[in-house]
């Protein structure tokens, strides 16, 4: 006997939710003892006798489960994996304060807890665990399957690498900026320690105007038009808000330096050819062993296009990619 119990659990999804895909929220805990969420789906016609393929799906930075995450997790259950959408932690349903904390060791940490919950399901065939990173999550990805060897393989769709991002910002940051960043940082770690209020950095304004969004730059903008539009990825748990007291550890994060690890296993790089951040993708597929990394480009896709575009997004790619691990 399995200890899931079946039913449906539509409440908050910003997606469209198959009928025939049973769902649940479950809870589990990382090795600090944080206890995370995830939304779990079943393939139709799940059989709890058998033992499944599942694939991990990790939000974007800001981001939370209800979002990319669940509508890829549901679109790998209708291809027959169970789909696992986990909130990482101090964000969305999950645990940790402060809340809005960006911890990159400890975002790796929890995708290694889901492989923990996961291989511990008589449901699930531990052989087979793969793992899917969206945006910043495409770098806590590839960090958690190098030092992970559970993870039989993993693919990362629109990446960022965020802590090359926060360091330089696409090459716009110097040396002195960096500086001036992390002393303000540090600034206000005195003053949250002491009990003050806490800063946010990226945090979306509670109302947006028309001038606000002018005055927007085009990346800006992409972001905007996800994460505040009602029909796309707009949820009341992602305010794109990160605690300012994240920027050290985000400055010193680097998912590559195991590179070499991933031998015996494969990684796919899934980016559109129109993104701002395909620098990323590219770098990816330069610094990952090339035997065992492929690079697929999705002809006309933007970065956001790639959250929550089913016409664009190719989820027969990454089904087929992820088959490969039952073979």
């Amino acid at each position: 006997m399995t200890d899931v119990t079946r039913f449906e659990f539509n409440e908050g999804k910003t997606y469209e939710v198959y009928p025939e895909i049973e769902n649940r929220t479950v809870y589990f805990h990382n090795r600090y003892g944080i206890q995370l969420a995830a939304d779990i789906f079943f393939p139709e016609g799940f059989d709890d006798t058998r033992k499944y393929p599942a694939i991990i799906v990790s939000h974007p930075h800001g981001g939370v489960k209800e979002q990319s995450g669940g509508l890829y997790a549901q679109e790998m259950a209708k291809h027959g994996f169970i789909g696992f959408a986990i909130d990482l932690s101090y964000n969305g349903a999950s645990g940790g304060t402060a809340r809005h904390i960006s911890t990159p060791e400890g975002h790796v940490e929890d995708i290694q807890a889901a492989v923990d919950y996961l291989g511990t399901r008589t449901f699930v065939n531990r052989d087979a665990i793969g793992l899917i990173g969206i945006c910043a999550s495409g770098s806590f990805a590839i960090a958690a399957a190098l030092t992970d060897t559970r993870i039989k393989a993993v693919a990362t769709s629109t990446m960022y690498n965020i802590g090359e991002n926060y360091r330089t910002m696409f090459g716009m940051r110097d040396t002195d900026q960096r500086i001036d960043m992390l002393k303000e940082t540090g600034e206000q770690r005195w003053n949250a320690y002491a009990g003050g209020e806490e800063k946010f950095m990226m945090e979306f304004p509670r109302k947006v105007t028309p001038e606000i969004y002018d005055n927007l730059d085009p990346v800006s903008k992409e972001f905007f038009d996800y994460y505040l539009d009602k029909n796309r990825g707009r949820h009341q748990y992602s305010t794109g808000a990160m605690n300012m007291n994240s920027l050290a550890a985000l400055f010193n994060f680097d998912p590559y330096i195991n590179a070499d690890l991933l031998k015996g296993r494969k990684a796919l790089i899934v980016c559109g050819t129109e993104a701002h951040s395909r620098a990323y993708s590219e770098e990816a597929y330069a610094k990952l062993p090339r035997e065992c990394t492929e690079i697929y480009w999705v002809e006309g896709a933007g970065h956001c296009d790639l959250y929550d575009d089913k016409t664009k997004i190719p989820f027969e790619k990454f089904a087929s990619f992820f088959g490969e691990m039952t073979k």
